[in-house]
């Protein structure tokens, strides 16, 4: 869908939308089309429900003396309330409203609104980046659909005085939905496209927006010690991979080679003056069948999505590298196919991790943190990164304790939290800080090995992060568990139904806020 941006609020022609405040308070270019079609919005406004609260939309039919087709009257609730995010979910309302009507171009008024935190340039922007996210489908193996279920809106015209503003706002914004758009792209291919080694080709084609990238093999993994990744992906016939990405936006600080011997700079605690990169680490297992300890087949479809970790990291750095940021970044995903076969790791196996530390695997299917072991300890090792923050679908005890609205963290850092918590709320996509401490941490003792991959019942997403914890050294460190953010079965504001792309426009917003240079 095309976004573009004019100083022309009313065009003569056509389909045009216009904000209503709640208690239908129209906006000055409402008030003015109004006048123009004599009064037709009020009237419409008092035949109807609508009252301009922000999940309301009202169509009216153009009179026959106007060129327009239609006008419709988007309400746009408190203005004190429009900040960022409810722009953004206000623009993906306004393409849900005009979207399925058979209008292939649509002009949006945008006036500055009393009260309200932004000008009109920057809610102008703000609401075509919502309606860009809203636009997204899936469908390049829809063979048989029928053209009145295909959207037909391919344009979308926002008018306000503003509009040059709006526009170079935009832009770098624009670069973050490519990014949500990939990791979408990447979480609902079906998972005989995407394997550890199509996903890493699927980074390894970020080198064309300038990112650095190398993948390492089963070969250069085994050398390195990674026993807890290779073991679950020794049971699948797709080789595992691990996809290191670097973008150097502020500097040349790089890890150098791929031997755990070799080092980047010196890091450490969060905090803006020191040397080393911002990592990020995501669990790539693209598809999961529990392995010897085999999950129901009821809906066990929806594990190609268990890579949406990774795919996370894959878009952020599209994301990073497509609005040039000034930021040095390392991206580690860890790419395994979790598969039974008479090669398969076997509950009750031990394996020696990176770290040199030693896993009792109980349970096959607990495996996502097995990879991140390795990818968390490597990618310290190596880079020496001044916060580190890894991304998984680690858990279903975290939907059962969150559900579908928040993503669960866990930090041994409050000012990364703080940051992180402050990213989230400016984008709409909210986290819930977890706790971590030693009472759970020995839920995961081992009689055999350092540890076991899982505890009890009780507290599960807990004691997996307390086992993430273990292959953290003194890194500023926060693991999202994003089990319950990764995909919906409804569509929201900026969400269609499908893979949902959280944490793109998080980290994107953390990294610019706290970690760019200015």
């Amino acid at each position: 869908m095309k976004i573009s941006f004019t100083s022309a609020a009313l065009p003569e022609a056509g389909v045009v939308v216009v904000g209503v405040l709640d208690g239908r308070a129209l906006t000055p270019s409402a008030v003015a089309l109004d006048d123009r079609l004599g009064g037709i919005l009020r009237r419409a406004m008092e035949a109807s429900r609508f009252q301009g609260k922000k999940d309301q939309s009202l169509a009216v039919v153009a009179p026959g003396n106007s060129r327009l087709d239609r006008v419709v009257l988007l309400g746009m609730g408190e203005g004190k309330d429009l900040n960022g995010a409810a722009a953004e979910a206000l623009g993906g309302r306004l393409h849900g409203a005009v979207s399925g009507n058979g209008d292939k171009e649509v002009t949006v008024a945008v006036d500055g609104v009393d009260g309200c935190p932004l000008s009109a340039g920057e809610l102008a922007a703000h609401m075509a980046v919502g309606a860009r996210l809203r636009s997204y489908r899936f469908d390049k193996y829809r063979t048989k659909e029928k053209p009145e279920d295909k959207p037909t809106l391919t344009a979308l015209a926002f008018g306000c005085e503003e509009s040059e503003r709006a526009a170079a706002l935009y832009g770098p914004l624009d670069k973050v939905v490519d990014g949500v758009f990939l990791t979408r792209n990447l979480v609902s291919e079906p998972s005989n496209i995407i394997y550890p080694e199509t996903l890493a080709a699927e980074a390894k084609a970020l080198e064309a927006l300038g990112v650095e990238v190398e993948v390492l093999d089963v070969k250069e993994m085994r050398k390195l010690g990674m026993g807890a990744l290779l073991g679950v992906g020794q049971g699948s016939a797709r080789e595992s991979q691990l996809a290191v990405m670097q973008w150097h936006g502020a500097g040349s600080h790089k890890g150098k080679g791929k031997d755990k011997d070799k080092k980047g700079d010196k890091g450490g605690k969060d905090g803006s003056a020191a040397a080393g990169p911002i990592a990020f680490v995501g669990k790539g297992v693209t598809f999961d069948t529990g392995g010897i300890s085999i999950k129901p087949s009821a809906g066990m479809e929806e594990m190609k999505y268990d890579m949406a970790g990774a795919g996370t990291v894959i878009g952020l750095m599209k994301a990073l590298a497509g609005r040039r940021a000034k930021v040095n970044v390392v991206g580690v995903v860890g790419l395994v196919e979790n598969m039974p076969s008479g090669t398969a790791q076997r509950p009750g196996d031990i394996v020696t991790s990176m770290s040199g530390q030693t896993i009792e695997v109980i349970n096959t299917d607990a495996e996502g943190r097995l990879v991140l072991a390795d990818a968390l300890w490597y990618t310290q090792d190596r880079f020496k990164p001044r916060a580190m923050i890894d991304l998984a679908t680690l858990t279903g005890a975290i939907v059962i304790a969150l559900g579908s609205h928040h993503a669960g963290v866990f930090s041994n850092d409050d000012a990364l939290f703080g940051r992180l918590a402050g990213a989230a709320a400016a984008v709409g996509e909210p986290v819930w800080r977890m706790p971590l401490g030693e009472e759970y941490d020995k839920a995961i003792k081992s009689d055999a090995a350092d540890m076991k991959n899982v505890g009890n019942r009780a507290a599960g997403s807990i004691t997996a992060a307390q086992f993430l914890q273990r292959f953290v050294k003194d890194t500023a460190w926060a693991h999202i568990d994003i089990a319950g953010m990764a995909w919906t079965k409804e569509t929201r504001d900026v969400i269609p139904k499908g893979a949902t792309g959280y944490g793109v426009r998080l980290l994107d917003r953390l990294i610019a806020e706290h970690y760019e240079e200015k």
